[in-house]
């Protein structure tokens, strides 16, 4: 039986990922107005007045790709959610900077490398990297699996686990006490194992919080 040719979403994730600049802009251009369209919708009024929407919208959308593992899906539907989500998160990240210190914490992320992720199971027989260091692919599934927490969620992992600040001092920044940041992160952690959990198994959906 014939092996079904690799989708259009799939191959231009290949090709960017193999260093062809122009696969990016075809997927990005591709795909504007649905993420736009989507995360427009989810936006408060402080990211709706920062100045022209298309333009923060797609610097934001080639930020999010630049600056995220590097995932393949086979799918449009679920690159379309991922990208939709992290986008939203680059947007929100911008305007609601973690600390007094104006911190970005995408910016302060541990080295990822280049570890790619297969997150849809037939894409694995397409594409693999050749060498994987176990331990930093799991930061790279980790760091995935962040994308999709809540908002508080994520500052708070990334304030903990990356910058190794006190759960007084991201109370402080967030506006909440010690006690509330600390249950909010003690909860994230295994719901961020199951995010992963569902990632590794492509069921990005599910991940998302999109599906039953």
């Amino acid at each position: 039986m014939d092996q079904e040719p690799p989708s259009e979403t799939l191959q231009l994730l290949q090709a960017w990922h193999g260093g062809d600049a122009g696969a990016l802009g075809d997927l990005i251009a591709r795909d504007f107005e649905w993420v736009r369209n989507h995360v427009a919708s989810r936006l408060g009024p402080k990211l709706r007045a920062r100045g022209d929407l298309d333009d923060y919208v797609q610097d934001a959308m080639l930020e999010a790709m630049h600056y995220t593992p590097r995932f393949l899906v086979a799918d449009k539907a679920q690159f379309r959610a991922l990208l939709a989500r992290i986008t939203e998160n680059v947007l929100r990240d911008h305007v609601e900077k973690l600390g007094a210190r104006k911190r970005d914490p995408r910016r302060e992320k541990p080295y990822l490398g280049d570890t790619l992720l297969a997150l849809d199971p037939p894409a694995r027989s397409v594409a693999r990297p050749s060498q994987v260091a176990a331990k930093n692919e799991e930061e790279v599934w980790l760091e995935l699996g962040i994308e999709m927490l809540d908002a508080d969620e994520r500052r708070i992992v990334r304030a903990r686990e990356y910058e190794g600040r006190s759960f007084v001092d991201i109370a402080k920044d967030l506006g909440m006490n010690e006690d509330a940041v600390r249950k909010r992160f003690n909860r994230a952690l295994p719901k961020l194992a199951r995010k992963v959990t569902e990632l590794r198994a492509g069921r990005v959906e599910r991940a998302l919080g999109e599906a039953p």
